[in-house]
């Protein structure tokens, strides 16, 4: 870590490292905000970018399909009325956990958005996701897309009737004790918590710290399925550690269900990835050399990742800064697999 803020991969970060329900690495570095010099420390809040698809939308997902209110092989058209007597209506559920909807990766909405007036611009963005084409057939590839979360988020608040934030808060975060996991209402910022900075952004002209980097979340209000969640080292772990007492029947009251936990978490066949979580790559993997076949984790744009060995219950939790203050600095993709190489031969030592 230490050598990754002198090459300038990020200003700063957290790296938390965890066996068997014990944190065997817990430490801070380097600067939350280059410019003011605020360190970042144990308490320093990230923007997780797209570990909000695992961590927030996903696990949405699966607490509605254990509330009987939703099913995985359900179409959308079933929920979503407009997308009725379109090519996309027959998308399931399964299709958009997976990646393999038919939908293009990204699309800049927000240079759309921001002719909209703030109060109408999540129903804009939704007349949107109804006319975005599809780019090849429903199930026959795996293209790693924001805009399917988009829909299940839209999916997730016309099924619960709430808010993607206040579902997942009240029905997961709550009662799991989760404080420093949430969502910023763009309309009612937090001005109190330490935030890292992210990017010196040329859309908005401003740096970018305590609202979500992703520009089309921005424009949506700060609240998405693809992005938006803020949270700590230490209650990402205390998440990802109920997963893992779960998935292993060591939870005395789970909020989940073991064998829908287990199905989320298990790549199935025909599928590149697991519901909502990735799995590390053939070769060049992010995670590195030394993590089990059985491992599920995630990337966030803005320099954040965990991975989870439920072979071996291992996690690994990196939050960084890494384009603050831009984007263009893309030193962290070798970087990673060296930190969790270097973290999975410690832990190996210390068993």
């Amino acid at each position: 870590m230490i050598e990754g803020i002198q090459e300038r991969v990020f200003p700063g970060g957290v790296v938390l490292a965890a066996k068997d329900g014990t944190a065997r690495f817990f430490k801070s570095y380097g600067y939350a905000n280059l410019y003011t010099k605020q360190a970042v420390t144990a308490d320093t809040f990230f923007d997780l970018a797209s570990l909000t698809k695992p961590l927030a939308t996903t696990l949405a997902v699966m607490k509605l399909i254990q509330q009987s209110k939703l099913e995985l092989h359900q179409k959308i058209e079933t929920i979503l009325h407009p997308f009725a007597n379109t090519k996309k209506g027959s998308i399931t559920i399964e299709h958009l956990l997976a990646h393999t909807a038919g939908l293009s990766d990204y699309r800049p909405y927000y240079q759309l958005l921001e002719r909209v007036p703030t109060e109408q611009r999540r129903s804009a963005l939704r007349d949107l996701l109804v006319v975005e084409p599809l780019e090849y057939p429903v199930g026959e590839r795996t293209v790693y897309s924001d805009i399917g979360f988009m829909i299940l988020s839209w999916v997730i608040e016309t099924v619960s009737e709430r808010r993607l934030d206040r579902f997942v808060f009240e029905d997961i975060y709550t009662p799991l004790e989760l404080d420093d996991l949430f969502f910023v209402d763009l309309q009612k910022p937090d001005r109190t918590k330490s935030f890292a900075a992210t990017e010196q952004c040329p859309w908005r002209k401003q740096m970018i710290q305590g609202v979500v980097h992703d520009e089309n979340a921005y424009a949506a209000g700060g609240i998405e399925g693809q992005a938006g969640l803020f949270g700590t080292a230490s209650d990402v772990y205390r998440l990802l550690s109920v997963l893992l007492e779960i998935y292993h029947n060591r939870s005395k009251t789970p909020i989940f269900d073991q064998d829908l936990l287990r199905l989320f978490l298990t790549k199935q066949q025909g599928f590149e990835r697991a519901f909502g979580f990735d799995t590390p790559s053939d070769a060049n993997s992010s995670c590195g050399n030394h993590f089990s076949g059985n491992t599920v984790g995630h990337l966030g744009f803005t320099g954040t990742s965990f991975w989870m060995d439920m072979e071996r219950s291992i996690i690994v939790i990196l939050l960084t800064n890494r384009i603050h203050p831009t984007r263009t600095n893309e030193k962290i993709r070798a970087f990673r697999p060296r930190l969790h190489d270097a973290v999975m031969l410690s832990i190996g030592k210390q068993i």
